[in-house]
């Protein structure tokens, strides 16, 4: 039954993310590169069909931020078909980046951004930090927003075309190179 499959593919990338936000950085990343190595080569709900290896950029302890959030004038607005609402910014020694609200059913935290790497060395549309809704969330550190760029991942639209994916929108796309995440092989 496929609905189980997914719930158990949700449930296992929750308790990834739990035990990511309880680990030191780096092993916590080591840990989240593994698990998600497993997921995609066995198990049924993988996005990647016949799944080979996962790219990624060196773990690089500078590219882990801390981001101020605040409230922002909120605006809603519809992203690949999906109703979001901006309703903050996260702001922290690179630049800003919008945080967005699924509007739909349960609704989610998201925060898909896009860097000078895109379409060459990343996903050319894009790639996600905060995907509440999927478990995704590197949690808060005395207040602030975690943005470990180190756990940067590809939408599932990016490795097959039977997902539909909320993509970058504009307001996210930094003009610099962030060489951390998940890459392009």
């Amino acid at each position: 039954m496929n609905e189980l499959e997914l719930l158990d593919w949700k449930r296992r990338i929750f308790e990834l993310y739990a035990e990511v936000r309880a680990a030191e950085p780096r092993a916590g990343w080591e840990k989240w590169k593994a698990v998600r190595a497993d997921l995609f080569r066995d198990h049924s709900q993988s996005p990647s069909p016949g799944y080979t290896s996962l790219a990624y950029f060196d773990y690089d302890p500078a590219l882990r931020f801390f981001g101020d959030v605040e409230p922002a004038e909120e605006e809603a607005l519809e992203i690949d078909g999906f109703p979001f609402r901006r309703f903050a910014v996260v702001r922290f020694e690179l630049g800003a980046l919008d945080v967005y609200w699924l509007e739909g059913y349960g609704g989610g935290v998201f925060l898909p951004f896009a860097d000078a790497t895109r379409g060459t060395e990343t996903y050319g549309a894009g790639r996600y930090l905060l995907d509440t809704v999927k478990g995704s969330d590197l949690g808060r550190e005395d207040g602030r927003l975690v943005l470990d760029f180190n756990f940067a991942y590809n939408p599932s639209c990016s490795y097959d075309d039977r997902w539909a994916c909320p993509l970058t929108p504009r307001a996210n796309r930094l003009p610099i190179p962030l060489r951390g995440g998940e890459r392009l092989e």
